[in-house]
């Protein structure tokens, strides 16, 4: 009797459960990457500054006399989402 030292399951099932605990841990560390991600993302969102075109145009207008600078200062911090 040969306990353990016979035609076993090869080479081939040792392959093949190094490539299984890549598979593992590869899933593993995406789910983390993504869980990350998604506690990132909404926590806190990110607003993007206000484009220049709109403060363009309220300088525009100052500029041309149509509104005077109280408003323009009141319109510029409506704007940029500060308060008055």
């Amino acid at each position: 009797m040969m306990y353990g030292w016979g035609p076993g399951w090869g080479v081939g099932t040792w392959v093949l459960m190094g490539i299984g605990m890549l598979v593992f841990w590869a899933v593993v560390v995406t789910l983390v990457i993504v869980l990350v991600r998604g506690a990132r993302a909404g926590s806190a969102p990110v607003v993007p500054a206000p484009h220049a075109p709109a403060l363009d145009i309220l300088a525009e207008r100052f500029a041309r006399g149509e509104i005077d600078e109280q408003e323009f200062e009141s319109r510029r911090r409506a704007l940029l989402g500060r308060p008055e």
